[in-house]
């Protein structure tokens, strides 16, 4: 036989007799490496780990960038409380005058008032000083008294007031005003014939002022009483006052 031949089994001889020594069992000897396998699948996904530390600041060394655009606005917030009233400011400058108001109606003379009055004297009551004419002829807005004898003023205004008294005997007669005289007239007839004893006065009259004739019995106050002639006190609004 040949010598190579020997050889070659001499060392298939040693290597199984050194695969049996080890663990009483027969083993073959280790291959070469085989070629890598296909890649096997993604696993399924950890868990998520623990947060980290935080980053340690550093200094900004980058450039800054331009202003971004506004947002929208956010929603209105909640009114605060109301504040204390503040002090008053300095008055403004007066106003342009407005503009022209429209022309009012044309009034009529027939709607306003118009006091008026007239009345002679027949069967009067006596009044002390004051003269009572108590036959009334006119009495326009009843503003005259045939009882008193006085005109009570209910629209204020001029007036113009006149008597014209019949006497027998010296006579004095005053126009008065609340009680107060206004103008005197005297007459003094000493051969008692009937005569006239006139007199007139414009007044201005506020609301409520009385107006009346009344005699000065210590300078004559023979006022005639008899159908042959009459004695006339009147009166009437000028034009009225305003304000």
């Amino acid at each position: 036989m040949q010598p190579g031949f020997w050889l070659a089994t001499s060392t298939l001889a040693a290597v199984l007799g050194t695969a049996l020594l080890q663990d009483g069992v027969c083993r073959a000897p280790n291959g070469n490496d085989g070629f890598p396998g296909v890649p096997g699948l993604d696993g399924r996904p950890g868990q998520k780990g623990d947060v980290g530390e935080p980053g340690k600041s550093t200094q900004r060394t980058g450039i800054q960038g331009l202003k971004g655009d506004a947002g929208e606005p956010g929603y209105p917030g909640v009114p605060g409380l109301q504040g204390y009233h503040g002090p008053h400011g300095v008055p403004g400058l007066p106003g342009q005058p407005g503009p022209k108001g429209y022309k009012g109606k044309a009034g009529n003379i027939l709607e306003q008032p118009r006091p008026a009055f007239s009345a002679s004297r027949k069967a009067p009551p006596s009044m002390g000083k004051t003269v009572v004419f108590d036959n009334v002829i006119t009495n326009q807005e009843n503003s005259y008294s045939p009882q008193t004898g006085e005109f009570t003023c209910s629209v204020p205004g001029l007036y113009y007031f006149a008597y014209q008294v019949i006497s027998s005997g010296d006579l004095c007669l005053s126009i008065t005003k609340n009680k107060e005289k206004v103008v005197s007239f005297c007459d003094y007839n000493s051969r008692e014939l009937l005569q006239v004893n006139s007199g007139s006065s414009v007044l201005s009259l506020a609301m409520g002022d009385r107006v009346s004739v009344s005699t000065s019995p210590g300078k004559g106050s023979m006022i005639y009483s008899g159908s042959e002639a009459d004695s006339v006190f009147s009166g009437f609004m000028l034009f009225p006052q305003m304000g």
